[in-house]
């Protein structure tokens, strides 16, 4: 008893995983699967198949975007982190920290930033906030944890979906095989009966 609860909390757990991503069923026995309502005929399943599967395209593109996002915000949280480190150890020095300021693509500005504890992040949409450097450096600490995870998590989805993708495009091989070896039965039978 104590197993088949296990087992079907960690389906539950796998189903959650990918939550949004509807799994393909694999089509065991065709001839049973041609006969249920709604799987006429075998162009009709077909049209059925490329749908969920051009479903599956989609969504991956979607999830590779993600992936793209997120894998250019790590480097810039991390290298965040390590200015606001940096600025850590300069608060209490009376000496200013010398840098180069971006101000375009390619074009820095030398620039001389006196010892502080306050810094602005940038929080996109137009928004900057300012934060003491602990505050800043916490958020940017959970904020890095966050992306991680979502890393991991896209990394799941897609390997997910590649194996949707794989079965859907087995369902359409089984299914369009099925359908010659039907055509060419009764094409069989036709010229036995001419005869």
């Amino acid at each position: 008893m104590a197993t088949t609860i296990e087992s079907s909390n960690a389906g539950a757990a796998s189903k959650k995983k990918h939550l949004g991503i509807p799994e393909a069923i694999f089509v065991e026995d065709v001839d049973s699967f041609m006969k249920q309502p709604g799987n006429d005929t075998a162009d009709a399943v077909l049209r059925k198949l490329d749908e969920q599967y051009q479903k599956y395209k989609y969504m991956e593109l979607n999830l590779a975007q993600k992936k793209l996002r997120l894998k250019s915000q790590i480097p810039q949280i991390k290298q965040t982190l390590e200015i606001l480190r940096h600025m850590q150890k300069k608060k209490d020095t009376t000496d200013p920290m010398e840098t180069h300021f971006l101000l375009a693509d390619n074009v820095y500005c030398k620039a001389s930033v006196p010892p502080t504890d306050k810094v602005c992040l940038w929080l996109g949409a137009n928004v900057m906030l300012e934060y003491d450097i602990d505050e800043a450096q916490s958020l940017l600490e959970k904020n890095l944890a966050t992306a991680s995870r979502n890393l991991e998590s896209l990394e799941e989805d897609l390997d997910f979906l590649r194996d949707q993708f794989t079965t859907t495009e087995v369902n359409m091989a089984r299914v369009y095989n099925w359908d010659v070896k039907r055509r060419s039965k009764d094409n069989l039978l036709k010229s036995a009966e001419r005869s």
